[in-house]
């Protein structure tokens, strides 16, 4: 990756860390779970509002790291308007993505693949994860908190 094309990773997630979108409880939430990283303390909460199997809504609450934080930011961006199965494929994608070695860029996952560089830090793939997890247990209404260990 280039120094440029580094740079610009950056800028986006330290922007989505410093003013994260779609950060606020969702009062129309029909799916909704927690999670918690205990290596570095990130805590989230995912609420999604779903109809038809269509993501109508999805937002956070919570506070981490940039990481986490920009990585939950992205994420809800990414997941309103698209149905069950491409947000099932977004989060498989993703998840290889951050976490298999050879992997080819991903150009499917926009500006998601922002976080590409963080399989290079595998202390940080848990907190880029953390919110993908939670969203994964919200959609499936699982009721215990996700954990990353």
């Amino acid at each position: 990756m280039t120094s440029d094309l580094r740079e610009l990773y950056q800028e986006l997630i330290f922007d989505h860390y410093k003013r994260p979108r779609n950060c606020h409880a969702l009062a129309d939430a029909n799916h909704s779970a927690e999670g918690y990283n205990p290596l570095c303390g990130d805590r989230v909460t995912v609420y999604l509002n779903v109809e038809d199997g269509v993501i109508k809504d999805a937002t956070f609450e919570g506070a981490g790291c940039a990481i986490a934080t920009a990585s939950a930011s992205l994420m809800t961006e990414a997941l309103k308007g698209k149905n069950v199965s491409e947000v099932e494929r977004l989060f498989e994608d993703f998840h290889h993505m951050i976490t298999d070695e050879g992997t080819s860029p991903h150009p499917e996952l926009g500006k998601l693949e922002v976080f590409a560089g963080v399989r290079e830090f595998p202390a940080r793939v848990k907190c880029a994860t953390l919110a993908w997890h939670t969203f994964h247990a919200a959609l499936q209404e699982r009721q215990a908190p996700v954990s990353t260990e």
